[in-house]
């Protein structure tokens, strides 16, 4: 059984995003002073003496939004109503109670929940007189705090307390592959996750940056689960704002770094640019498993040509990156991008394998070196010019030691070579491999 869904809901800027930092203990979500910061549902594991849970932060909740970007958030929030198992509707102490509160709380009458009413910014002894026009929703209970200082929210998690199971979490999550949806903005990755979900988990905008927490989502494919992180679009650096933006793709950096695999979508319109070559890169930098993803490719149809040209042009603008399986589709058509998965464990299986020594070893005598023997600068090969030896030292990603005699004359044309080779050898389809020159 997963551990209990914990949301927390409320309206713009009361503190949602600051709460959900103080309660994890780490700088997850996004803060700003700026209503509207968070926007997609934001989730991340958390315990609170040694029983787990699961946290939730919403975007702001106006339940009188209709259109534009307020509605859409609207939307997010009510589905992470419709999914928590505990609520926590947080007000601003400070703003006192406003309609919007009161809309808020008339709506959650309606759900049969435990629902925590918890006060922020009551920080010091004189504010707990702001607590009075709170009473007012004929509430017994209200749970003061400062998210910002950490006053009260201690009390606020030993009244949680008694709904959090003892054990339940979910460690076959731990074991799954993380997945990071990486790419320029709005070149489909918030919809491609939407698609593979089956419901509408990430919030999806024509405006180029709607997306900038990196939202962790399970998605399960013929029994088998995946944890996808969409993340804001990685704009150019002389592009990139200051504030939240800079924030937003730092993060997308971070969580590339946390996955297993990294699926860079690009745009089969525009063509390949300069920053999905620099994206690449990082993922090559980062030492990620990754997947090719071409989307929009049936706006496409008609040009027979244009599969072999655009894979021609991957190889010629990602020339450090061969190894990286492609796929053609649309991530609007479910069937086109389902092929995703098995290309995902493919590399997994890749990132995370493990050569035994001996038979690395009898293919590195037997066929590498008979066929290219290690070169040498100057004079005839001595002997111990002439012995190697290799053997796996890491996973995630495969790297190897080459232990040889003179590491000097092993420059990188070789190195390329022998990581052909042991590409050829195994399945190494979808991940990078890093091959260590050692002294004897």
């Amino acid at each position: 059984m997963p551990p209990p869904l914990i949301a927390i809901i409320g309206r713009p800027n009361v503190g949602k995003s600051r709460l959900f930092n103080r309660v994890l203990g780490t700088r997850t979500a996004i803060v700003d002073d700026v209503p509207g910061v968070t926007r997609d549902r934001n989730y991340a594991d958390g315990a609170y003496r040694g029983r787990p849970f699961r946290l939730v932060d919403t975007g702001g909740l106006d339940p009188s939004a209709t259109e534009g970007m307020l509605s859409l958030i609207r939307q997010q929030v009510q589905l992470a109503i419709a999914e928590a198992d505990i609520l926590i509707l947080l007000m601003d102490g400070r703003a006192g109670l406003t309609p919007t509160d009161e809309e808020i709380v008339s709506l959650l009458r309606r759900v049969k929940k435990p629902v925590f009413f918890a006060i922020n910014k009551i920080d010091t002894p004189q504010s707990d007189a702001l607590l009075a026009d709170f009473y007012r929703l004929g509430k017994d209970t209200l749970y003061p705090i400062s998210a910002e200082h950490g006053i009260g929210v201690d009390d606020l998690l030993e009244a949680l307390f008694p709904l959090l199971p003892a054990s339940g979490a979910d460690e076959d999550i731990a074991e799954c592959p993380r997945v990071a949806v990486v790419g320029r903005p709005n070149v489909g990755k918030s919809t491609l996750v939407n698609t593979l979900l089956g419901q509408e988990r990430v919030l999806v905008s024509e405006l180029p940056g709607t997306t900038r927490d990196p939202i962790d989502t399970v998605v399960t494919c013929q029994g088998r689960q995946y944890v996808f992180t969409d993340t804001a679009g990685i704009r150019r650096r002389g592009k990139i704002e200051r504030g939240i933006e800079g924030y937003s793709v730092a993060r997308a950096l971070r969580a590339m770094g946390r996955s297993d695999v990294a699926v860079l979508i690009l745009d089969a319109v525009e063509g390949i640019t300069e920053q999905d070559t620099k994206i690449a890169g990082l993922i090559l930098k980062q030492g990620r498993a990754c997947v090719l993803l071409v989307n929009k490719w049936d706006l496409t149809e008609g040009d027979v040509t244009a599969g072999e040209q655009y894979t021609l042009d991957l190889r010629r603008r990602f020339p450090f990156l061969p190894w990286a399986p492609v796929l053609f589709g649309s991530a609007l058509k479910p069937d086109s991008v389902r092929g995703v998965f098995p290309l995902i464990d493919r590399a997994m299986a890749a990132f995370t394998l493990r050569v035994p020594t001996g038979p690395l070893n009898k293919f590195l005598q037997e066929e590498v070196l008979e066929e290219h023997p290690l070169p040498v600068r100057k004079g005839k090969p001595s002997k111990a010019v002439k012995s190697a030896y290799i053997t796996q030292v890491a996973t995630k990603p495969p790297a190897f030691a080459l232990f040889v005699g003179h590491p000097e004359n092993v420059g990188r044309t070789y190195l390329r070579y022998l990581e052909n080779r042991v590409r050829e050898q195994y399945e190494f389809l979808g991940s990078p491999i890093r091959i260590l020159v050692r002294k004897k």
